[in-house]
């Protein structure tokens, strides 16, 4: 079975665009070191919650959206290996191609799929 790997971000709504530039740089990337498949979503029905949400997870702020990514690889080593590889490559270097996000606000994981339709 494939590995996910995911993450949940808020994305001020002025950064949608260099959101997207950013995501396609990282995509080309990941693909390059492996992932077989990269989703970009940007929230539209996301909805805040009362005791827990994805807008209270990564505290969304008025003007923000929320952001859902994820990654298909092939299994837990070749996300591994890549994720190595991405912290040494220099097309990622927060000098050049930064995050249009507070990184510090993100949640992300891997997840072993148990069920695959």
């Amino acid at each position: 079975m494939t590995y996910v790997s995911g993450l949940v971000a808020a994305v001020p709504n002025a950064n949608k665009q260099a959101f997207i530039d950013h995501a396609r740089i990282a995509a080309e990337i990941f693909r390059e070191f492996g992932a077989i498949k990269i989703v970009e979503n940007w929230g539209n029905d996301v909805p805040d919650g009362e005791v827990t949400s994805f807008p209270m997870a990564v505290k969304k702020a008025d003007d923000e959206t929320v952001v859902f990514s994820w990654i298909i690889w092939p299994d837990k080593a070749a996300c591994d290996k890549a994720m190595q590889a991405m912290m040494e490559d220099p097309r990622m270097d927060p000098a050049k191609n930064p995050m249009p996000f507070d990184g510090k606000r993100m949640i992300f994981g891997g997840f072993d799929t148990v069920l695959e339709v």
